[in-house]
């Protein structure tokens, strides 16, 4: 894989599954990747995973085949997205977290670079008021996996700037998405709505009231919920989904989003969904 000089180029901090995937994403719609994370297990392992997920997005026809394949670099410095065109953060549902890294990609990118948040439901005017130039800051939600899932939530911070904006539509027509755009709030739309949702679907197994396939047949078959929303929990990841409860229920006070005992005992004993091969369900060897 080679890259242009010159070319636009994205740099992605955080090789988890979501960093993988918005990686995989762009490489294979030709755009060349820096993936930043100070995990180096994780990067040790990052090229092999990426291919792995171009193979099934090339399966599945969700990626074309036979198009440029971007460059993929890894690193572990924010330093090296100092000629990004675009810099994504992907990293853990912890807003302190995130606030740090943020502050280290905006000391080390060029003025005017689009810093993007990959968040669920952390408010982006929340991160902007801990980092310079939050004019550049905007909040896209990446669903996963990002090269299978066409439609993208926006946010657009108080602060976002009209320049920030524009970059992010370039950025998406590049990867052959569409995004929608939202004002800014804790879970903006979807989080919002569908975490809330798994949440009580959860509580009603914990009671006893009906078992995970038959809440998920009830969802899909009932009201036309495509996965059900239990299996939908695995593929998002049992701690994610805990994460960004916590941050809703922080946020909102509203006692809906407390986490669900059930899934909270998941996290406990490590069964955090597809990623770990158990969650409501058994998976394959991963």
């Amino acid at each position: 894989m080679t890259d242009n000089r010159g070319a636009p180029r994205l740099a992605v901090f955080g090789a988890g599954v979501m960093g993988i995937g918005i990686a995989t994403l762009a490489v294979g719609r030709g755009v060349p990747v820096t993936l930043v994370d100070v995990d180096q297990a994780r990067l040790g392992t990052a090229h092999e995973r990426v291919r792995g997920e171009l193979r099934l997005a090339h399966m599945m026809g969700a990626l074309p085949r036979g198009g440029p394949i971007g460059e993929l670099q890894v690193a572990e410095s924010a330093v090296v997205a100092a000629d990004a065109t675009w810099v994504i953060e992907a990293i853990t549902e912890v807003a302190e977290l995130k606030a740090k890294v943020h502050r280290e990609i905006a000391s080390a990118v060029a003025p005017g670079t689009l810093r993007v948040t990959n968040t669920s439901s952390i408010p982006v005017d929340e991160l902007a008021g801990q980092v310079s130039s939050p004019e550049s800051l905007v909040g896209v939600h990446f669903m996963n996996p990002p090269y299978l899932i066409g439609t993208l939530e926006v946010i657009r911070g108080p602060r976002t700037g009209e320049a920030a904006m524009s970059s992010v539509r370039d950025l998406l027509s590049i990867l052959d998405r569409k995004g929608i755009v939202v004002a800014d709030g804790p879970g903006f739309v979807t989080s919002r709505v569908l975490h809330r949702m798994i949440n009580d679907a959860a509580n009603v197994v914990e009671e006893g009231r009906a078992g995970v396939e038959d809440v998920d047949a009830l969802m899909e078959g009932c009201l036309g919920h495509p996965t059900g929303p239990l299996r939908t929990a695995d593929l998002i990841g049992i701690d994610n989904l805990v994460d960004s409860l916590l941050v809703l229920h922080e946020r909102t006070g509203d006692e809906g989003c407390r986490p669900s005992e059930l899934l909270l005992r998941m996290v406990a004993e490590g069964n955090h969904g597809r990623k770990t091969g158990r969650g409501f369900y058994e998976y394959g060897a991963h």
